[in-house]
Parts: structure tokens; sequence; C-alpha cells
């Protein structure tokens, strides 16, 4: 069992327990509480009810075998339980082992398909990234040569426009 289905089945016993307190004890505590409250609109002269119930008796008296149940009673008539109880302490053991061991490889199984999976994601990446980089360099090459064929053209239009003013042109 998980952790969480103990702690669930933990709270439904809790709940249980609480609700079948609450229904034996909760009409004898009532009952004793309604006799002490007043209620508004009820005369005096009402005289209180006399009650010849019989004393309660203890739960042995209800149920007179409760007292001899055993434990070894305890599913002789369920044939997998029965087995299930016979076998040696040891071989519990032992097959809780196996039970670990199970789960253990199949936990392992489960993280070197996560770890290939991831490798794989990451050369992936890292071809892409390789690909952005070559792209980045491309556009950086292109981006400077345009600025140095930019600064030529300044130049040569700076020299132009000063021949034109020297021929009288404004």
């Amino acid at each position: 069992m998980s952790g969480r289905s103990v702690t669930w089945l933990r709270c439904c016993l809790v709940i249980f327990a609480v609700i079948s307190a609450l229904c034996v004890s909760g009409p004898a505590l009532y009952f004793k509480f309604k006799k002490d409250w007043k209620l508004e609109g009820v005369s005096a002269s009402c005289t209180p009810c006399s009650c010849h119930c019989a004393h309660p008796q203890s739960l042995l008296q209800i149920v007179p075998g409760l007292a001899n149940l055993t434990v070894t009673d305890c599913g002789k008539d369920d044939p997998d339980l029965k087995e299930e109880m016979e076998k040696q302490f040891v071989d519990l053991l032992s097959e809780e082992l196996r039970l670990q061991q199970t789960v253990g490889k199949e936990h392992s199984q489960h993280m070197n398909i996560t770890l290939r999976e991831a490798r794989k994601l990451a050369s992936q990446y890292q071809r892409e990234a390789e690909k952005c980089n070559a792209a980045t360099e491309t556009c950086e090459g292109a981006r400077e040569r345009a600025e140095t064929l930019l600064i030529k053209e300044k130049r040569i239009s700076l020299l132009w426009e000063r021949r034109a003013k020297l021929l009288g042109w404004e």
C-alpha cells in the first residue's frame, strides 16, 4: 500500500469510529440534557414524566459469545487467506525482497528510458543551438560588411558634396 492509501484508510476509520460513538451515545446524551433544559411556552403545571426503564446491560450480557472470539478463527473459511497465514516468516520476507527487487528493476528501466530521451533532446537542442550560432555569425558578418560599405558610401557622398559646393551648388 502506498502512503496515501494508508492515510486515507486511517482517516476513514477515525471518521467511522466518531460516527459510531455519536450514534451509540448521542440519544442518551440528548435525553439527559433535554431534562435540564426548560423550553419556553411549557406550563409549570406539566408534571415530569416518570420512566421505569430497565438498568443498562453490559455488552457481555447482550452478546455473551463476544468474549470467546479468538484471532485464530479469523479467515479460516477463506482458503487464500489461510494459505497466506500459514507461510513462514522467512518466506514472507523473501517474497517482500523479490517484490522490492521487481519494483527496483522497473524503476531502473523507467529511469534508463527517461535518460535516453533526455540525451536525445539534449543533442537535438545542441544541433539547433549550433545552427542558430552559425546563422548569427553569418548575420553579424553581413552587418559588419554593410556597415563598412555604408561608411565608404558616406565618405564618397561627402566628397561629391564638397565638389558640388566648390562648383556652386547650394
